[in-house]
């Protein structure tokens, strides 16, 4: 009786290390499990992260091979309404007369949002910042403003001139206006009807940039200016343009020009004298 009363605490107290081992276990094997199954999570986000960013990416190529093609047909469109011509005739004489509705709907196309595709534009351009306007041309005002105002630093000044470039009349730094006065000259030649709806929504303009107490606009040094057509400004900041800045923004890129539409914050109506060329004016002497 002694021996099987003492065999059922030993049974119990044996039972009892083993269920406190096997505890022990469980737990260092949950903790093991609850490590793994974190650091698999962190691993699945981080690629899940990765997957969202090329996807993003995909999506963005797409939309700017739709709006490349929507480009190229709108090009086709264009050539096959034209006539053959003979050596010297004027560029692209329309047959037969449109309609009163198609005419309509070619300014429609012309102020058509596009989406953007930002690599193709300004490749070789730097955008001209506060500080290299300041080192070139210097402050254009003795006092800071918010509101368009004129240029008070003498030398600055005298270089500025109001001319009619085309349908517009702006006053610029005279080598920017000699630079317009080419591109609007190949706009006539090669997009007529763009030419004639071309307006400015404004060029020189000394003032600081909105937002800022320090930084100018660079329409203080007559550099930039801003241009809509058929009357309409293009939408600031909504990642898109006008089907006709596209076209007008490789002329302005082909003289050097930097095209505020690949800021952070898209401005296609904006155009700006880039880094480069402000350099070779420089170095001409035209500053």
């Amino acid at each position: 009786m002694r021996e099987g009363t003492l065999i059922g605490p030993i049974i119990i107290a044996i039972g009892l290390v083993m269920a406190g081992i096997a505890v022990a276990v469980v737990g260092a094997l949950l903790q093991t499990a609850d490590g793994s199954t974190e650091l698999r999570l962190e691993r699945n986000e981080a690629q899940t992260a990765q997957l969202r960013v090329q996807i993003d990416t995909l999506r963005s190529e797409l939309r700017d091979a739709q709006a490349e093609m929507k480009r190229l047909a709108e090009e086709v469109a264009l050539g096959a309404t034209a006539t053959p011509m003979s050596l010297g005739a004027a560029p692209m004489v329309l047959t037969p007369p449109l309609a009163e509705e198609e005419v309509h709907d070619g300014t429609e196309a012309m102020t058509e949002v596009m989406k953007l595709a930002k690599a193709r534009f300004n490749k070789g351009i730097t955008q001209p910042r506060n500080r290299i306007m300041l080192e070139i041309l210097g402050v254009p005002r003795s006092t800071k403003t918010v509101n368009c105002s004129g240029v008070t630093q003498p030398h600055l000044k005298a270089l500025l001139e109001t001319r009619q470039v085309g349908p517009i009349r702006v006053t610029m730094l005279k080598p920017a206006l000699e630079s317009l006065e080419r591109i609007v000259a190949q706009l006539k030649e090669s997009e007529p009807d763009i030419h004639d709806a071309l307006g400015t929504a404004g060029a020189l303009c000394a003032r600081l940039i909105r937002g800022s107490s320090t930084s100018w606009s660079n329409h203080s040094w007559g550099t930039a200016i801003d241009v809509k057509l058929q009357g309409r400004l293009d939408g600031f900041g909504d990642g898109g343009t006008q089907f006709g800045l596209l076209l007008l923004a490789e002329l302005f890129n082909a003289e050097g020009w930097y095209w505020g539409a690949t800021y952070n914050r898209e401005d296609s109506m904006h155009f700006e004298v880039g880094v480069e060329t402000l350099r070779d004016w420089q170095a001409e002497g035209k500053l």
